[in-house]
């Protein structure tokens, strides 16, 4: 027997198929099956990374309602000016608060002229400023809305820069007319007497205590209404504050020239004038007062008398805080005097620690 290996001749029966096919056949469905893997899985991805998107969207948009919401509630808005061109861009509230129409059309040449003359000068000060320095500002300012409206708007900006070069100033606008009535309000409460609209004891004895610092007096007259209390007595509180204010209408119109003009008491006022005035021009001053008190009141029907008696101390004869004691003692010289007249405290020669009026 033959050792050569056999080997069968014809052709190949059916359904067989060479291995090398069978296996190309394999790699095809498994790399198939992968690509299908990797389209699904890409699929999943971008799916949740468009639901992120959807969801932060929607976060984005709530969060910008809120933020416009209270923008709205806050009379707060945000502006924008490119530098150097000077071009605006506001949000809604801003466009509120000058009384603009929303979107319209931004003139900032045409905007400044909404701010009165002293904002203005504000304005420009501290923006040229933060730009030179790169850095932002802070600022109260009255305007003028384009409806004709009186306004108070808090401003605030900040400078951003690009390699060092100024491209923008930035920031918010708040609507703070509330806030500044309420201020101006709380502080005249503060520095005013209610009824009679003259500066109050509070303000007087700040004044008074500062008057070293830059801001000398000259002197100090005290005013006492003579016969107020038996006015007051006899025809009541009613009539009385009447008398007190028509008193402080006077007292304010023949003080032009003084530094301030105060009630410190029931019926007692305050004049307060400048080293300008000599002992003469002041004397003259403490005349005028007294005849302008001793015309007739006129109140509820009747013709009211009073009269006034003037304390007066000059600031040469010694300390600003010893100025109320002083011219407290020339006025009950006054009235010890008959009343209706002045005196003049005049420390005595040669006694130190006494003092008379004369």
């Amino acid at each position: 027997m033959s050792d050569t290996p056999y080997s069968p001749k014809g052709p190949a029966r059916p359904g067989a198929a060479p291995r090398a096919g069978v296996t190309a056949a394999m790699q095809g469905a498994d790399e198939r099956r992968r690509a299908a893997a990797t389209i699904a899985r890409l699929k999943a991805e971008l799916a949740a990374q468009a639901a992120l998107i959807a969801s932060q969207e929607l976060s984005l948009a709530h969060s910008r309602k809120i933020f416009d919401r209270a923008s709205v509630a806050a009379r707060l808005g945000v502006w924008e000016c490119s530098l150097p061109g000077e071009q605006l861009a506001w949000t809604d509230v801003v466009y509120d608060l000058f009384d603009l129409p929303r979107g319209s059309a931004l003139d900032r040449s045409e905007i400044i002229k909404c701010y009165p003359a002293e904002s203005r000068k504000a304005l420009d000060t501290m923006r040229g400023r933060a730009i030179a320095e790169r850095s932002g500002f802070n600022l109260d300012a009255e305007i003028t809305t384009f409806a004709g409206r009186s306004r108070w708007i808090r401003i605030t900006a900040t400078v951003e820069c690009e390699a060092g070069v100024p491209v923008r100033i930035f920031g918010m606008k708040q609507d703070i007319t509330e806030e500044k009535i309420l201020s101006d309000r709380m502080r005249y409460l503060a520095e005013y007497d209610v009824m009679t609209g003259l500066a109050n004891r509070g303000r007087f004895q700040a004044r008074l205590a500062h008057a070293d610092e830059g801001r000398p007096l000259g002197a100090l007259l005290l005013v006492d209404l003579d016969g107020f209390k038996a006015v007051n007595d006899t025809f009541g509180h009613v009539v009385g504050d009447e008398c007190l204010k028509e008193a402080a209408k006077r007292l304010a119109a023949g003080c032009g020239e003084a530094d301030l003009v105060a009630r410190v008491g029931g019926d007692e006022f305050a004049v307060l004038v400048g080293p300008h005035l000599d002992r003469g021009a002041v004397s003259g001053l403490a005349r005028r007062i007294i005849e302008a008190m001793g015309k007739p009141v006129p109140a509820c029907g009747q013709s009211l008398g009073l009269g006034a008696s003037v304390g007066i101390a000059f600031a040469e004869a010694g300390a600003s805080c010893d100025l109320f004691t002083q011219a407290d003692t020339a006025l009950y010289a006054a009235k010890a005097a008959g009343r209706n007249t002045f005196r003049i405290f005049k420390a005595e020669a040669g006694v130190r620690g006494r003092s008379a009026a004369a």
